[in-house]
């Protein structure tokens, strides 16, 4: 947590080319991340700690609702569904897709022109942006400890080790069917 606390307030500025499945923590990193930017045909974000009996505790549930507002913030967090480029840039959730042959030039312009900028400039804007729109240390630290609490739940426990049984962490094809196999988890 500290580390994307660290990352959000650093005078440098951070931006996330998103390329793949980008969910949980990795969510709540290039959430943490000043600017994300996503191939419109090879991305896949979520936050998909509820379906395992858990919630969001590196910061998903206090930074999405400022991204993308209340209701789509609790559809992406209690939906435990993925979402491809093109929703999370309507939704907020990136700040743009594009074509994955585009998106490592345009990120790369960009990175370039916001560097040839005075970094004094940078740093105070960015610093005024996140006067008004991080959330505090006490919100977040309060996150993660509920999620490490969720932790010790017995169901919790029976879901992760379900996900396991059926490939969790050790089956490349087990991501692309995330989704459905939350769907079927406790059958069986």
């Amino acid at each position: 947590m500290d580390t994307f606390v660290r990352l959000t307030k650093s005078p440098v500025v951070s931006i996330a080319k998103i390329r793949g499945c980008v969910r949980g923590v990795s969510s709540e990193f290039v959430l943490a991340c000043d600017m994300r930017f996503a191939s419109r045909e090879n991305t896949r974000l979520g936050q998909p700690e509820v379906g395992v009996g858990l919630h969001p505790g590196g910061g998903g549930t206090e930074r999405l609702p400022h991204l993308v507002g209340r209701g789509r913030a609790l559809e992406i967090v209690l939906g435990a569904n993925d979402f491809d480029g093109d929703t999370a840039e309507r939704y907020g959730y990136v700040n743009r897709a594009l074509p994955d042959a585009e998106l490592g030039g345009f990120v790369d312009a960009l990175a370039r022109r916001i560097a040839s900028f005075d970094r004094r400039a940078i740093a105070a804007a960015k610093n005024l942006v996140n006067h008004v729109s991080l959330p505090s240390a006490d919100r977040l630290l309060a996150a993660i400890t509920s999620f490490e609490t969720a932790l010790t739940w017995s169901e919790t426990q029976q879901r992760i080790q379900a996900l396991l049984k059926r490939g969790l962490q050790r089956d490349g094809d087990f991501e692309h069917r995330w989704p459905a196999v939350l769907d079927t988890l406790l059958e069986t």
